[in-house]
Parts: C-alpha cells; structure tokens; sequence
C-alpha cells in the first residue's frame, strides 16, 4: 500500500495535478463544544459568524425549551462558551442570525422561535445588547417562526428581512428596514402571500442576473408548493413558481443556493423526505431543471439540512446533506457527502469520514474554522445528541482563496453581492447570503478552491449598488477585504485615476477632483435610476435634489470611477 502511495504521489508530481483525499472528522469534544442542545422537534439553528470581530467565526446555537442560547468564542480554532448580555432564552428557539442592520460595523442579533416570538437586538458597540424589538416594529408575538433571510430586496442599503412561519394560519412576513433600526411589514404591498404556507426558511438571490434579489421559499407538506418569487426592482414580486417549475410539492426542509456547474447561474437544492431530495439546475431563461437523478443527489432519506462547500479545494461545489435515521429502514443514513465530479454529476462518497454518523442532525453550516484554508461543517443534532464539529482534514495540495466584503453604498456586510473568479478563463462564482439552508447561516467569509493556480486572473464584485469591483492578478492562499468603489474598473482598462471630492457631504455643488480630466459625470439614485448627466466638467450642480445617498459615477480616459455623494 505505502508503494502505491508513493507512486501516486510521484504521477500526480510528474504531471502537476492536483492531490485530494477528502476526509472529515467530528472534533467537537476536543475543539471544546461538546454540547448537546435538546431534542425538539425538527431540530434547532445556528451560525457560523464572527460575532465579536477577530477574524475567526464563532458558533451561536439555538436550543430547545428550558436552556439558554448558547456562544462560543473561536480563538485560533478552539472554542470557549461565552456569556452574553442578551435577557434569558430559556425557550425554545430556531434560527440564530448576525446581521449589521444599521451598518455600523458590528453585528446585530436576531432570533426566532415557534412558541414565544421572534427578538432583536442592537449591538450598541463592545457586544452590548439592547432589546429592540418592540420599538423596532416586528412582532413579538409567537408566529410560529422558523427560519430568517436577510436581504436587501430594494437596494437601498439596508438589510431586510423574511420570516418563515410554519403555521397554516399564519403568512409569512417580509419587513423591510427603514434605516433608522425600524421595519415595516411590507408583505402585502410587495406582492407576497397573505397566506399560511407552513414554511421552513427562505433564501434571497438574483436568480435571474438582473441585479434585484428574489425569493425562494421551501414549504412543508405536500399540500404547499415551494415558492418562488420574482423580484420586480420596483419594491414588488411577482410569483414565478410555476413558470420557472421550481413549485415542487414535497415535505421541503432547506433552501440551499450554489452554482455546482459553475455557469454563472445559481441553482437550488431541497432536502425532502425519504421520496428523494430536489436539485434544481438554473437553465439561464427563468426556468430550472430538476436535475436529481442525473446529478446523483436524491439522498432518499430524511433530508434536513444542506450546504454547498469546495471540500478539497479543486474549483467545483461539493454538497453535504444531514438527515435522520428510521431504524425500521436500514438503508436510512443520517448524512451524506456528494463529491462534485466536474461533469454535472456527484458521487455518492463513502470515504470522506461521514459513514459513521448515527446522529439526529437537523441544521448545518460550514466556515474555515481554524482558517487553514480547509471549509469545515458544524452540526446542530437533535435526540440530545451532541454538537458535531466536522473538521475539514482533507490531504490536499490545492490552494485556496478566501473574500470578506465591506459595503460602502450598498449593505455594510455585502450581503447579495455576486462574486466571480476566473483561473485561465475557468469560472467560478459565489452569491452572499444571511440565512441560507435550513435555520442556518453560514460564515460570511466567502470561500474559493483554486486547485494548482497560484494567481487568479481576477476577482469581480458586482454589488446591489451596481459597483463593481475588479481586482487582477490576486495571489492564493489570503483572505482578501475588498471595500465597495475602491477597485471599479471600466470594461476596457485596469487603471483607474487617483480621484476624490473635494466636498462631501455637498449642499449644492459637488466639486470632483481628479488626476486626469473628467470627461462625464453621472449622478444616480440609489435604486440605479439616472438622474444627471454632464460632460467635460469636474463640477455637478446638485441643489435641485432631495437630501440622501446617491452614487457619482466619474469618467476619465483611465476608466471609472464610483463615488458615494451624500446630498444634504
């Protein structure tokens, strides 16, 4: 065996391929989370985010009735239960988000439940906590609560969000944020059902590349098709679920997004019960294929939770699915790990450390924990089973890159932006999200398998604001913070002037200085609508316009540059 090692070694050196033996293994008890969380019906929540700021995401868990929430800090890789100052939980919760809903830098705390009401808390700085809920305008009361998305369907900078009710009484709820840490249900202006539809969770996402976020809704029981819908860009859906063919009617649990076959489309997996799992494959015109069978992702057990993941790093999405045992059905399993082939199809692997889970597992989410570049998978179990940390021990030589997001125009965490990589003209593309999958929400450090590449040709952000952001020639291996504007590029030039103004904010004239001449100004609304225009001058007369946030975008013969105005 130690002979066939080695040859495979010296073949994979001899002709620079790629090496990758996929390997997990659960590392909870040691890495200090040796918990469990209660056995509740249809499991518990968490998230991967890291909520006090050092660079390394923690683990948040939700809990059933009778315990409290519980925090652990992550230093280099290991964890240690931390208290916060956030009022008794000690009732049953389901999804636990971090989401900067004010855009001051640090991370907000919100909670679901389906048996005492949903809270939110401000992060008034240093992990200090006032309870806004009430004041905030979203209901307190229990709505029979399950997952949260957040998401900025009107591109106005502020995180909104969807709350899914599993209640045939109860419709679920879109709240947009007014940006002064208030919401309001907007459900029925925008178009959404006043219905109960006995929901699971949500997802936002551009499914149709237009640049506005839509909607994707899994629903339990067969009497409640999925739903998707269609954002209008004008503060409106429209329901496309049977014209896109994404109304599957199944026990759907998840609502997890990638793009597996790395055409620039983002597709949809389902998790379902023993009848089999769903991949919707995105066809590029408005409708998706269910691809499930050919694929090879039909689990065909009791499917939870769902996440996409480069496990080895070599440039395509793998896929993990937790599930629950029926010890009446011995070919029951409670996980399973679908290596991506890179040909549309996934193998079912036995390898990868999974095939000895017997756990209860509902809700996963997956972060480079230790930050080795490796994507691990953390699992909130029910039955009082305890937590599993799944720590990412693959043998690789593949590198990696990984991307943290700071919105300047559009949200302050990014959340929405689509993010495209190119190797040799080799593809691939990421989409930002809070509160993705089932009650989870994955870290919000954006991850990328490189395979052999030691240089990326380029990254692409392509903001809710309409900025994009071009960065060549990037070396592996680094967590890049890329900030929105710093790096807009025109389509034909990488060089962009050193440019500023000179006054903002700006009561009347704004005042534009570059080091080349300005050949065109173009003032737009925050909602992408053009409503100035002036050539050869470094001058814009604003007087005439409403105070607010507005984007100036300023050509020169280099290329273009955006510039956030605040009009007073």
């Amino acid at each position: 065996m130690m002979k066939y090692y080695v040859s495979f070694f010296l073949v994979c050196f001899i002709f620079n391929t790629s090496i990758a033996q996929i390997n997990f293994q659960d590392e909870a008890v040691a890495l200090g989370v040796g918990i469990a969380t209660g056995s509740p019906i249809m499991g518990n929540g968490l998230s991967l985010v890291d909520f006090n700021g050092d660079g390394f995401d923690d683990i948040t868990l939700a809990t059933e009735n009778g315990q409290e929430l519980r925090f652990f800090v992550n230093t280099n890789g290991s964890f240690t239960e931390q208290i916060l100052n956030i009022p008794s939980f000690n009732y049953q919760t389901k999804s636990v988000n971090w989401v900067d809903i004010d855009n001051d830098g640090d991370k907000d705390f919100f909670v679901t439940s389906d048996t005492n009401g949903n809270r939110l808390y401000e992060n008034m700085g240093n992990l200090i906590f006032q309870d806004i809920t009430t004041v905030s305008g979203i209901n307190d009361a229990n709505m029979y609560s399950y997952g949260a998305s957040w998401g900025d369907y009107n591109n106005d900078g502020y995180l909104d969000v969807f709350i899914s009710n599993r209640s045939e009484a109860i419709a679920n709820i879109l709240y947009h944020n007014n940006g002064d840490n208030t919401f309001t249900n907007v459900s029925v202006l925008a178009g959404i059902s006043n219905l109960g539809h006995m929901s699971f969770c949500s997802v936002f996402f551009d499914y149709n590349n237009d640049g506005w976020q839509d909607l994707y809704i899994s629903n339990d029981k067969t009497n409640y098709a999925n739903i998707l819908y269609r954002n209008n860009g004008d503060n409106t859906f429209t329901d496309e679920s049977e014209s896109s063919l994404t109304n599957v009617s199944i026990d759907a649990m998840t609502t997890t997004v990638g793009d597996y076959n790395n055409d620039g489309w983002f597709d949809i997996y389902v998790t379902n019960g023993p009848s089999g799992n769903v991949l919707f494959r995105n066809e590029g015109d408005g409708t998706f294929y269910n691809a499930t069978q050919q694929s090879g992702t039909s689990f065909n057990s009791f499917g939870w939770g769902a996440v996409f993941l480069d496990a080895e790093n070599d440039t395509d999405l793998d896929l993990y699915v937790s599930g629950q045992l029926d010890g009446s059905i011995p070919s029951f399993v409670s996980a399973a790990f679908y290596e991506n082939l890179g040909n549309t199809t996934f193998n079912s692997s036995n390898t990868s450390g999974f095939n000895g889970d017997n756990n209860e597992s509902y809700s996963n989410a997956v972060s480079d924990l230790n930050n080795d570049g490796l994507i691990d998978i953390v699992v909130n179990n029910g039955g009082d089973d305890l937590l599993s940390v799944w720590e990412n021990q693959s043998v690789t030589t593949n590198n990696w890159l990984k991307v943290n997001l700071e919105g300047v125009v559009s949200n302050r965490d990014g959340i929405g932006s689509k993010i495209e990589i190119s190797i040799n003209g080799n593809k691939q593309y990421r989409y930002t999200h809070a509160g993705e999958g089932y009650l989870s929400q994955n870290s919000t450090t954006t991850s990328f398998g490189v395979g052999d590449a030691t240089v990326v040709d380029y990254i692409k952000v392509t903001w809710l604001s309409g900025v994009e952001d071009v960065i060549n020639n990037v070396t592996t291996n680094q967590i890049l913070q890329i900030v929105e504007g710093s790096n807009s590029l025109s389509l034909h030039d990488n060089y962009v002037d050193t440019i500023y103004l000179k006054n903002n904010p700006v009561n009347s004239v704004i005042n534009v200085v570059s080091t080349l001449p300005v050949l065109k100004l173009e003032l737009f609304s925050l909602l992408g609508q053009k409503i100035l225009i002036k050539y050869n001058s470094d001058q814009l007369n604003v007087s005439q316009f409403q105070s607010g946030h507005y984007l100036l975008y300023i050509q020169t013969i280099r290329g273009v540059s955006v510039k956030k105005v605040v009009i007073e």
